[in-house]
């Protein structure tokens, strides 16, 4: 088992799927770049030529309905966003024509596409180029939507979300390109709507999407020298939600942390906090908390950003408090290094 980062992984899997199925293409605005959306893309063009790794025009609405035809005739398109921000600009065609073409015709059409999109804080990204839009997608029936964490199940969910007959939205954070983990070098899937449990524990549930998994984790070795052994869940697949792991854990901790990355009004931490409470309600000790992003707009400057954004030490201070623990010294812990790794996509 080797050692690679989220991007390589993500390019290997791209590779790996494009050498396997001649119907596999990838394009989107930068994608033959040099740089390759942050690396994912890199070779593919050189490899595979035009027709099947290209660069498009700035015009993201007809570009995904030309997805859509595609998968219509039988090709399996996976079409990439450098910013997540700009699906807006699709919502017509994933929402009105992608997301109800099977069910419209009956379940005989086939619509296998993989929208690619990138989520996440950067070097002063902003209000335009930096929303995660989770519950835009998972409120659709009709998308499974995807947001993996490790490089081990961003190459393994890829995989999958391509080989799926159905329309997937695949979410990645900048900032995982460059978190390192043990990769197969084999093609492999890991199936869609599965949870992972991250580390066991028992005084309190933690469930952590994208980003946030890597702070949970984080935070779980932090808590865990104090005494504190938190269990941390990752759905990775956003929709359909594998409940059952999450669920069995509440009833054994008989507490729920949700650490979201993204807005929490009308968001995927409610949905979750409102299934736990409906199935859990005898067992839960206490109420459901929730951490997401600050309700505004996000920030430029980035003492800001580092208030508009959870992290680990939110996760300690909330589970200090649900715990009723005195808070711990972290004098000397560094909470905001990721960042220093983004030099941008260019």
């Amino acid at each position: 088992m080797r050692r690679l980062n989220f991007a390589d992984a993500i390019n290997e899997c791209l590779d790996q799927e494009m050498a396997r199925d001649p119907s596999v293409f990838v394009y989107g605005i930068g994608v033959p770049d040099f740089k390759g959306i942050f690396g994912t893309t890199v070779g593919l063009a050189e490899k595979y030529g035009p027709n099947r790794c290209f660069d498009t025009p700035l015009a993201e609405d007809s570009m995904t309905g030309f997805a859509l035809g595609a998968a219509l005739k039988g090709m399996r398109p996976v079409h990439t966003h450098i910013r997540a921000d700009f699906l807006l600009l699709t919502l017509n065609q994933i929402v009105n024509m992608i997301s109800c073409h099977n069910y419209m015709t009956g379940g005989h059409t086939a619509v296998p596409l993989v929208v690619r999109a990138i989520i996440g804080r950067g070097w002063g990204q902003g209000a335009q180029h930096s929303k995660s839009l989770f519950s835009y997608f998972t409120h659709i029936p009709g998308l499974k939507v995807v947001a993996p964490a490790t490089p081990r199940d961003g190459k393994g969910l890829l995989a999958a979300a391509i080989r799926d007959n159905n329309p997937v939205v695949f979410l990645e954070h900048r900032w995982l390109h460059w978190i390192e983990g043990e990769v197969p070098e084999e093609s492999y899937e890991i199936p869609l709507g599965v949870a992972q449990i991250m580390r066991p524990g028992s005084d309190l549930t933690l469930v952590a999407t994208s980003w946030m998994v890597i702070e949970a984790v984080h935070a779980g070795k932090i808590l865990a020298d104090s005494g504190i052994n938190v269990e941390i869940i990752d759905p990775r697949t956003l929709a359909p939600m594998d409940m059952d792991p999450i669920l069995a854990s509440v009833r054994k901790t008989g507490r729920l942390l949700i650490a979201d990355y993204d807005w929490l009004n009308s968001g995927l931490s409610a949905e979750i906090a409102a299934n736990v409470g409906a199935a859990c309600f005898g067992t839960l000790k206490q109420p459901i908390e929730r951490i997401g992003f600050a309700p505004t707009p996000c920030p430029t400057v980035r003492t800001l950003e580092n208030h508009f954004y959870p992290n680990a030490e939110t996760i300690i201070r909330t589970v200090e408090k649900m715990l009723g623990r005195p808070p711990m010294d972290l004098t000397g812990v560094d909470f905001f290094s990721h960042e220093r790794r983004f030099r941008g996509p260019l």
